[in-house]
């Protein structure tokens, strides 16, 4: 049998799955009849030129039978692949402890560092200040129908993290076998298959909420143990070792001893970086970005991306802009096509936005963060929480100029631009819930911000055209893309005290729910390699 690899499969029509296999065996000179197996591993979209917008896929096919193997010396987009030899070794197991590991939240890095050890044989217990998915889903619709908040149970906190409640992303930068094994846990616990090989797979919150569930139905079946609504408040430490983690769950104090305590935080546990400090755990300040969401019309920004005369059924369209500019970056993340802006406060008389689609994509407008680094420079202060409280100043001002009542403030673009207050929505209908309030958002943001979002919104419109139209929305304000700290770790993925390991987002190593991911598993798998 032969394993060849097709690339730059260019398909200019939608067809099935079987028919891409076909159409790469016809342009290959292959008997499709002697195709055993095959698998997909690549689907983009090539929209460089709205005139030929096409598929480019890669694909894999196992061929039995008679075949010429000269006929692909000379095709460099066909390559016989050496059959892999190398087998999976098992991680070598070296913890010898009795002592249950304990994960302090159930967000992606969380969940994943508990399947690396409950797949190995190591019981943790996981720590979660909010409430299973299930009932997190009943207090975010009430903060979003009400402006009635749940400090422990919202879009930042509760099973399945801040991910959870966002377009559901799987890009990365990361080049590591581990972004494949997050893939293939997300797609064992219900994702769609597809996101094996799209270019850039998301999931969506409908999808993930069930996943997030299904994860945790495992982990409980192998022995493992969840404490919801438990929050964790402090730790014992001992001769430079962690011992025990002090909680309250429903007002009662727990104590859980321990010799492995993950900090898998997230990026909005304020409470517990304050903690941290107090103990001398070693803190660094780190770069970070604040900003807004703006908002458009899916329809231009697919009119803007595809063009209007391709036939193909063409996924609602994307974008990732950049601007560099004499002292600061601006940036578009998190870009969420066809869904909403979200309120996402965690703490009382805030303001914090962020953005979320489902996995159809299907709703009225296209939404991004469009942020502006922020460096330590820029916080006048040493002390290694600064970034923390630049961030909540600037949700607390986004509060009152909201009207403080959770009303979120927007600017249509054009007015921002020209710094006066909206008075008016034009043509662009925000999502945001629970209301906005027509405001001037240069009233609460920092000089440096609005000098080079400005220059930023300018910049990006000569590259997508319509991205400052004057009707576009900009919603304050967008601070938890990232934390503003760095818990310091050492090779062992341990911080300065024995047996606590920083993971994930809210410890610096990780901006989104791949990479958190792929770090849980690493901090996992440092677990079981300690003795």
């Amino acid at each position: 049998m032969i394993k060849l690899k097709i690339d730059n499969l260019k398909i200019r029509q939608d067809l099935e799955d079987v028919n891409i296999i076909k159409n790469a065996c016809a342009k290959n000179k292959i008997d499709f009849n002697l195709v055993k197996n095959w698998k997909i591993l690549k689907k983009s979209i090539d929209a460089r030129n709205k005139e030929d917008i096409f598929y480019n896929y890669s694909v894999i096919l196992e061929i039995v039978g008679p075949i010429n193997k000269k006929q692909f010396s000379n095709n460099k987009n066909a390559i016989i692949l050496s059959e892999d030899d190398v087998s999976k070794e098992p991680i070598k197991i070296l913890r010898k402890s009795n002592s249950s590991p304990i994960i302090i939240g159930a967000g992606p890095a969380g969940l994943f560092c508990a399947l690396t050890l409950i797949d190995n044989g190591i019981k943790p217990i996981i720590v979660e200040q909010g409430k299973t998915v299930e009932n997190r889903v009943k207090d975010v619709d009430l903060f979003l129908k009400d402006g009635i908040l749940n400090v422990n149970s919202n879009v930042q906190f509760g099973e399945g993290g801040a991910g959870t409640f966002s377009d559901g992303k799987l890009t990365t930068n990361l080049h590591t076998p581990l972004c494949k094994k997050v893939i293939d846990e997300f797609i064992k616990y219900g994702a769609p298959s597809e996101i094996a090989y799209i270019n850039k797979p998301h999931i969506g919150t409908d999808n993930l909420l069930k996943i997030v569930a299904n994860i945790r139905n495992h982990i409980l079946d192998k022995g493992g143990k969840f404490l919801f609504n438990t929050k964790a408040i402090d730790f014992e430490v001992k001769n430079n070792k962690i011992t025990k983690l002090f909680c309250v769950k429903d007002g009662q104090a727990i104590t859980l001893e321990t010799d492995a305590l993950i900090l898998a935080i997230g990026h909005s546990s304020r409470d517990m970086f304050k903690t941290l400090y107090k103990k001398k755990v070693n803190i660094e300040q780190k770069n970070f970005s604040v900003g807004v969401r703006i908002e458009h019309k899916q329809e231009m920004i697919n009119k803007a991306q595809y063009g209007t005369k391709t036939k193909l059924k063409l996924p609602p369209a994307e974008y990732k802009l950049a601007y560099h500019g004499e002292n600061h970056s601006c940036y578009t993340f998190c870009m969420c096509p066809g869904g909403k802006v979200i309120a996402s406060s965690s703490e009382p008389n805030t303001i914090v936005t962020n953005g979320m689609s489902k996995f159809a994509r299907d709703e009225e407008n296209a939404n991004s963060a469009l942020l502006v680094n922020v460096t330590p420079n820029d916080l006048k202060s040493d002390n290694p929480l600064a970034g923390m409280y630049f961030q909540k100043e600037l949700e607390e001002k986004a509060f009152v100029l909201g009207g403080s009542n959770y009303f979120a403030p927007i600017q249509r673009v054009d007015d921002f631009l020209n710094n006066r207050k909206s008075e008016f929505m034009g043509n662009i209908k925000p999502s945001y819930k629970p209301g906005v309030t027509l405001s001037n958002l240069q009233e609460i943001l920092p000089d440096f911000v609005i000098k080079t979002l400005k220059e930023g919104i300018i910049y990006f419109d000569s590259k997508l055209k319509g991205f400052a139209s004057p009707d576009s929305i900009l919603t304050g304000v967008e601070t938890r893309s990232s934390s503003p700290i760095t818990i310091k770790r050492n090779e062992k993925y341990m911080s300065n005290i024995y047996g606590i390991y920083p993971c994930g987002e809210g410890a610096g190593y990780a901006g989104g729910i791949m990479s958190a991911g792929v770090d849980g598993i690493k901090v996992g798998m440092a677990i079981l390699q300690n003795e």
